[in-house]
């Protein structure tokens, strides 16, 4: 079962939500850091790292005995939407950054003047903490292609396990490419008019892919019951609410996670994954 938490903005509570959830599953449960641009579940699960290999795309290297560019031939450059390859010279220049790894600009080029190369984009790592097998995604500074690093992640599943996916905040394409293929998604809310404005928005996103879901209300207080009338007016299910308590920020703040530094909070996150297996 592949279970993603997500949220409709940064700073709800994802990363806890999905720590914590994988240390009360039991044995056999993996932890995914999709969050490649600024992944942060190492702060609280720090496993001994086993195998680290390298994501990558493939981008356009221009064979210049083939290249007719100095005659005025640009279709490679013409033919790329994000102007990764322009025409400034004797030869094409590539711009490794840009390039989506789509292929187009080989197949637009009539005197076969491009081969594709392998070009890093980001890593993928794997360790092991008590009952947790991690892994992790980093993508490099000034690379693009988020989606291309979660889905190397992605492909680290271990068949038959519990495997439950930290997705980047938002509703862009890095959140898409973690929920989809998901069996069902946590979606974590804070009770704001901010978060639930977001809220809204991965609701959107998670019914437009056809995901089950259900949301945890986080830094929950009674008075503020924004969340709790718009989950009731949509019939979505409140998982779990978590209270708005000072110790648990405290141990967040020093990377340990609640229930290893409050083990009363241990049986909220026992019974949110009953909750989940009930509702798949």
């Amino acid at each position: 079962m592949k279970i993603a938490v997500a949220s409709g903005k940064g700073g709800t509570g994802k990363t806890t939500v999905a720590v914590n959830l994988a240390l009360v599953a039991g044995d056999n449960v993996h932890l995914l850091d999709c969050d490649v641009e600024e992944p942060n579940v190492h702060i609280f699960i720090k496993g001994k790292e086993e195998r680290k290999r390298v994501v990558s795309i493939l981008i356009p290297e221009i064979i210049e005995s083939r290249c007719t560019a100095e005659e005025g031939c640009d279709l490679c450059s013409q033919f790329c939407e994000f102007s990764a390859i322009v025409c400034l010279g004797k030869f094409p220049t590539v711009l490794p950054e840009m390039c989506h790894g789509c292929g187009g600009c080989k197949r637009a080029c009539p005197q076969k003047a491009i081969r594709e190369i392998s070009h890093p984009i980001g890593t993928v790592t794997t360790s092991r903490y008590k009952n947790i097998f991690l892994t992790q995604g980093k993508m490099d500074i000034g690379m693009s292609l988020a989606g291309v690093v979660i889905d190397g992640v992605k492909e680290e599943i271990k068949q038959d396990t519990l495997a439950i996916l930290d997705s980047p905040p938002g509703t862009a394409c890095p959140a898409v490419a973690t929920l989809k293929d998901c069996d069902f998604t946590i979606l974590v809310t804070e009770p704001t008019p901010f978060g639930l404005n977001d809220l809204k928005l991965a609701v959107d996103m998670t019914r437009a892919l056809g995901v089950n879901f259900g949301v945890v209300i986080n830094r929950a207080e009674p008075a503020y019951d924004c969340i709790n009338k718009y989950c009731a007016a949509e019939e979505i299910q409140i998982l779990a609410e978590i209270p708005d308590d000072r110790k648990i920020a405290e141990s967040y703040a020093i990377g340990i996670p609640i229930i290893e530094a409050l083990p009363d909070y241990k049986e909220l996150f026992e019974a949110l994954l009953v909750r989940i297996k009930e509702a798949v």
